[in-house]
């Protein structure tokens, strides 16, 4: 008697799993590893062409425009002070801000410099357009 109940159920399940696997129940076959490892590397490079690269390049043009400094060279810091360069050192330079006032700033601290030379040609061009 337990035997045929045993192959009554065996019969069953048989059953149940072969019809539940006709065609319009099967899973697609999977994707490749491949696939996945070419769409985390799009990711990756989509990633570092939106976010690190403008920052490294903007970083690179900070640090050039910082080199570059000289005496003459009006400037703005990251605080907000505007002066002219009186004296370049090391890793600081001397901005004069007022007359007979003096302050000494890390370099690292330089927003913006607007070159003397710049600012003279082009007000000759704009005072000889006007004439």
């Amino acid at each position: 008697m337990s035997d045929s109940v045993a192959i009554f159920f065996a019969q069953v399940t048989n059953a149940a799993t072969t019809a539940g696997s006709d065609a319009s129940t099967q899973q697609p076959p999977p994707q490749p590893m491949w696939v996945m490892f070419a769409i985390y590397g799009l990711l990756a490079v989509m990633l570092y062409f939106a976010l690190i690269r403008p920052q490294t390049l903007a970083k690179k043009k900070q640090e050039e425009t910082i080199k570059s400094a000289k005496t003459g060279d009006r400037v703005v810091t990251t605080s907000g002070i505007h002066g002219v360069i009186t004296n370049v050192k090391d890793t600081t330079v001397i901005v004069k801000v007022a007359d007979n006032v003096k302050l000494e700033i890390e370099k690292s601290h330089i927003d913006k410099i607007t070159r003397a030379e710049a600012e003279a040609g082009s007000g000759d061009k704009v005072a000889a357009g006007k004439a």
